[in-house]
């Protein structure tokens, strides 16, 4: 019973996944070359916990604020892959150009000016991204 249970727990995370992002998250997920077969588990585990446990925790803050939060840590901790993510997840779920860009004032003042210029690069080439489409 457990293996379909997270079998299901797995595609929910995905289908989450997906809607927050815009697009399926598998691509992302693929083996890569020289990879150890526990690899699959943990992007599994961390697919779970994360688009199946985390994101729909919405009865406290709502997606919008989520995704606005986790766009900050990403800019903050300078993860510039998963802060291309978490802006798509923001851009889709409510949350305007221009917020981010007030995020990343304050990001500067509070994580430095070199960390907040090197991610809004990232934000910059995800604005370009989606003005055309």
């Amino acid at each position: 019973m457990a293996d379909h249970d997270e079998e299901r727990d797995y595609s929910a995370a995905l289908r989450t996944a997906e809607r927050l992002l815009g697009m399926p998250l598998e691509r992302f997920l693929e083996p890569g070359a020289g990879e150890p077969a526990n690899a699959a588990d943990f992007k599994r585990l961390a697919t779970v916990h994360t688009f199946g446990d985390a994101w729909p925790r919405t009865e406290v803050l709502d997606l919008r604020t989520r995704a606005l939060v986790s766009v900050t840590i990403a800019a903050t901790l300078g993860t510039l892959e998963p802060l291309r993510g978490q802006l798509r997840i923001a851009l889709n779920n409510g949350v305007g150009p221009e917020e981010i860009v007030e995020a990343f004032i304050h990001i500067e003042a509070y994580a430095g000016a070199a960390r907040a210029f090197d991610s809004y690069r990232v934000a910059r080439e995800v604005f370009a991204e989606t003005a055309t489409g």
